[in-house]
């Protein structure tokens, strides 16, 4: 039986990145009791919508989730990832070149998140319109995004993307485009997450495995940093998602979603996996897509494809339990971040 030795520097790697995760956890839940003492003191209730994009009433959703709008679970537990993240990143694994733009991402896209979040609490929305317009947002957090591509083509040096699988992986310079397709990618992706994260234990637990999957990508390139970073947000969804599942004490609220999502994109960027992306967040992707092709439907023919989207609404009208949602759209995430690890080593993006 042969024995698979690594090098001293890769064990201590290993170590190292799996230790950001361990501490990403522990501060997590030590912060967890902190947060839900203020918001259920405060009481920073979900303000659930009853309006969709189109602003006419929801009343599929509205009945689905009614059980739910009678209890006050608080929102802005993002809050706690943001601030684990945050410490164990500034405390262990700052890096100009690996950290620097995903922690900056991830912050900046939180905190347009908090105020969306506080809007409704602090009592200038009301239950019809629950934060920002979605123009405000969308706004805002291209700003971020195009402030991070600036970094990242200027200060980074970056100008190329990576082709997988032509010539064994191509780079194809764009230059300055890359300012753009990093907003493009970051924007999509915030707003991918922040759609799918519906259910109770959902969006937690595939943005787990998204960054899971990114992460291995980015230790196998050697990008020790970037793959600690991942590790770290994985540590503090594992604290998340431990009572978020069903029944969900709390909900990470759009400071969680926007800093997920955005971090996401920024990620794929760095780890030059833009390609990839579409495969490991195969689910936002399709929730996302599902919003789109109903908007669409709705206003050039006049009825809907789904009876409500995103697509776990739908299959919550068909009679799926919740839980059956949320499970069986994690193992075809989960299968998905294989995929996208193993479609990296064939494309020669490790």
């Amino acid at each position: 039986m042969e024995t698979l030795i690594f090098s001293d520097q890769i064990i201590d790697e290993i170590v190292r990145v799996l230790l950001f995760g361990f501490l990403g956890f522990a501060v997590a839940m030590l912060l967890t009791p902190i947060y839900t003492h203020f918001a259920y003191k405060h009481q920073w209730w979900k303000k659930q919508s009853s309006s969709g994009l189109d602003g006419k009433k929801t009343a599929v959703y509205s009945k689905l989730h009614a059980a739910k709008h009678r209890r006050n679970i608080p929102t802005m537990a993002g809050l706690v990832m943001l601030f684990s993240v945050v410490l164990v990143t500034l405390a262990l694994n700052l890096s100009r070149e690996q950290t620097y733009l995903p922690l900056a991402a991830f912050v900046g896209a939180g905190l347009i998140g908090l105020i969306d979040d506080m809007i409704p609490i602090l009592g200038r929305g009301d239950r019809g319109v629950a934060g920002m317009g979605a123009k405000q947002k969308m706004l805002l957090i291209t700003a971020v995004a195009v402030v991070g591509g600036m970094y990242f083509y200027s200060r980074l040096g970056y100008n190329s993307i990576f082709i997988p699988f032509v010539g064994g992986g191509t780079e194809w310079v764009i230059g300055a485009m890359l300012v753009p397709l990093f907003t493009l990618v970051v924007v999509a992706t915030a707003n991918a997450v922040n759609i799918t994260d519906g259910l109770d234990g959902l969006a937690g637990g595939l943005t787990m495995f998204a960054y899971s999957s990114f992460g291995s990508i980015a230790f196998l390139q050697g990008n020790y940093g970037i793959a600690g970073f991942c590790l770290t947000v994985v540590g503090t969804l594992l604290a998340y998602t431990w009572f978020n599942i069903h029944p969900a004490r709390f909900f990470m609220g759009d400071v969680g979603s926007f800093a997920l999502g955005t971090g996401l994109g920024v990620i794929a960027m760095l780890t030059s996996s833009i390609m990839l992306l579409p495969v490991i967040g195969a689910v936002f992707v399709f929730e996302t897509g599902t919003v789109i092709l109903q908007q669409l439907s709705k206003r050039f023919r006049g009825k809907k494809i789904f009876l409500s989207t995103p697509i776990h609404h739908h299959f919550e009208a068909i009679g799926w339990p919740e839980t059956k949602v949320t499970m069986r759209f994690w193992v075809i995430g989960l299968v998905a971040g294989i995929l996208g690890v193993v479609l990296a080593l064939l494309g020669g993006s490790v």
